[in-house]
Formats: structure tokens, sequence, C-alpha cells
């Protein structure tokens, strides 16, 4: 019986996740800089004046994982960059953890899933990730132009049972959707849902 209930402990902690609260969808999205994959400091306030998506990501993550195979977030990604949209990948699993990256091994990854953020950034001590608690990969927030969080959640509707056997490209795509309307001056009408993916793998 054990076992059974530290399985079942693991499952909640790994795949599920409460609607994330804090930053509040609405306020100013507080500023961070970190160190892209290229040695480059990237901080939020640069972009101001566009869009901005931040995705947290794991590449060892079988949720993260299919959404590349399928195409998904690259479509996503391309589509957001076309309406004018910065798209920042964020890693905040630390060294020795599912996900830890070398900055080598993160070019490596957009080139060969033919991905296309603008940057990747490293948040090895977690901070940043905590600051927005961040939950699970993917999880993903949108600022609009002024610098005020528009939207925070999953990348589509697509979480659930059966996540493995779903189109995600017939998925609605909660980012696609909250960008165009951010774009047309409208209120985001989905502006917080809730996150589905593994556990971000915080520094201990």
């Amino acid at each position: 019986m054990k076992s059974i209930h530290l399985i079942f402990l693991f499952f909640l902690n790994t795949f599920l996740s409460p609607v994330s609260a804090a930053v509040i969808t609405g306020n100013e999205a507080p500023d961070f800089t970190l160190l892209d994959s290229n040695g480059k400091q990237v901080s939020l306030s640069y972009f101001k004046g566009k869009p901005i998506v931040l995705e947290w990501t794991n590449h060892e993550c079988p949720f993260v994982a299919k959404h590349y195979s399928s195409g998904n977030m690259q479509n996503t990604q391309q589509k957001s960059i076309e309406s004018g949209a910065i798209w920042i990948s964020i890693i905040s699993s630390a060294p020795g953890t599912q996900g830890y990256v070398t900055n080598e091994k993160a070019n490596l990854l957009t080139e060969s899933r033919n991905a296309h953020p603008n940057h990747v950034v490293f948040d090895e001590e977690g901070t940043i990730g905590q600051l927005y608690e961040a939950k699970t990969t993917p999880h993903m927030y949108i600022i609009d132009a002024k610098g005020i969080l528009r939207y925070q959640g999953a990348i589509d509707s697509a979480g659930g049972r059966g996540f493995v056997f779903k189109d995600l490209l017939k998925a609605n795509n909660y980012v696609l959707n909250a960008l165009n309307e951010i774009n047309n001056d409208d209120e985001v009408t989905d502006h917080t849902t809730e996150p589905y993916g593994c556990s971000v793998k915080y520094k201990s």
C-alpha cells in the first residue's frame, strides 16, 4: 500500500498543477535578466514595445517532447513571432537534473528540432521560475507591449487523459488565441488556464 501511495503522490507532483497565481494576470510582469545560449544577457525590458511569450521547457519531459515531435511548439513559435512577438524559452532545470543542458546542447536542440525561439535562456538557480511560479514544462506566459502579463497557463487545451493520442495541432491553442486578442486590443478571453506537463526540476 505504501508503494502505491508514493506512486500516486509522484504522479500528482509530476504531472498535475493548480492554476498559477504567483504573478497576477493584469499586473506588470516582473523584469529579469538571464544569459542565453549564446552567452548574451537577455532582459524583458529590452523588448518593451513588443509582446513577449515565455515558454518554460525541459526537452526530456515527455509532454514537451510530444509538443516538439508533433511540430505543435514550432508552429506556435513561428506564428507568434510572425505576429510580432518575442519568444523566450526558459530552462530552469538545475545542474544534474532532468532537462539541464549546456549552451551547446541547447543550440543543438533548437537546430535539430527546427525550433524558432528568439532566445533560450538559463535559470539554473530557479530564481525566475520560482518568481513566476512556473510549475510545469511547458508553462506559458504572455506579456504585452506595455509589460503587462496578459496570459499564463497551458499552451493549449490538449492536457489531461489521452494526451499522447491527441492531435495537438487541432487543440485549442491558448497562446495563439491570446496573442491574437492582444494584437487586436481585445481582452484575453482565457487569461489564466491550468498548465499541464512535468514538474519543473528546480534546485533542491
